[in-house]
């Protein structure tokens, strides 16, 4: 498939109930049927960013989950998004990407959040991930990774789009904006950013700022600041082909490895 439409969720997280973020997924979810292939949620969708772990975390089996491979079976689109996942006693931000066939890959944030001392209850996650769907490379990456260019490189182009959930604050937004017309032009990729809004329990102010980047910096689509939207956008990967032969910079790249 050379066009994807892609779909971004910008909205309001109800602090750590579970139960009323799924149900108002699902409300927006209906009004989306047939007009997309990919919706992109929000780090933490259904708690918000909570350290609240022992308490709130479950297992890839558990009801979040389960409720997000029935929307995706029944709206028939893949849900992308992060939760707080427990793993064997383990805690872990995890991302999820869930096709509508049953499909599902995972990948656990690399760069915990140090000033919000994520890591002093979530485990950092040491793969990249990169998901083939529908014709398309898709890189997972979740909120405070946008700060950290290695860890994003697009080595010999393999992704197409780069996918980043967050719950980056109002205050360091004009930090949010630049880091993802960055990535998505030092890797000659999309770059998807999917942020919230509101005010959390531990009164941090988000307001948003979701966008779609192109290949070249430009901003394709742009969710309106401190709204709840839905925003849909159609990428074309044949366009994005082109400019990456007819300027192939990543010939260019430097070789590292990251231990």
């Amino acid at each position: 498939m050379t066009l994807l439409r892609l779909t971004m969720i910008q909205t309001a997280i109800v602090w750590e109930n579970k139960k009323e973020n799924l149900r108002l997924l699902c409300e927006k979810l209906q009004k989306l049927r047939g007009t997309t292939e990919i919706v992109v949620l929000p780090e933490m969708f259904s708690t918000g960013f909570s350290m609240n772990c022992e308490v709130l975390a479950e297992p890839i089996t558990g009801i979040t989950l389960q409720a997000i491979r029935n929307m995706s079976a029944e709206f028939e689109m893949a849900i992308v998004g992060s939760f707080m996942c427990e793993e064997n006693g383990i805690y872990y931000n995890r991302a999820f990407f869930i096709t509508p066939k049953g499909e599902e890959y995972f990948y656990d944030k690399r760069h915990l959040f140090r000033m919000g001392e994520e890591a002093n209850h979530y485990v950092a996650g040491t793969q990249k991930k990169i998901v083939s769907y529908l014709g398309w490379n898709i890189c997972l990456q979740i909120c405070y990774d946008l700060r950290f260019p290695v860890w994003s490189r697009n080595i010999d182009n393999e992704y197409d789009l780069l996918i980043y959930m967050a719950n980056w604050p109002a205050s360091r937004r004009n930090t949010w904006d630049v880091l993802l017309r960055a990535r998505a032009i030092e890797n000659l990729s999309y770059a998807c950013g999917v942020n919230c809004i509101g005010m959390d329990e531990c009164g941090i102010l988000y307001n948003g700022g979701s966008a779609i980047i192109s290949e070249k910096g430009e901003t394709l689509s742009i969710a309106k600041d401190e709204w709840e939207e839905c925003v849909t956008t159609t990428i074309d990967l044949s366009s994005l082909q082109v400019l990456r032969q007819k300027f192939p910079a990543w010939k260019d790249a430097d070789t590292f490895y990251i231990k």
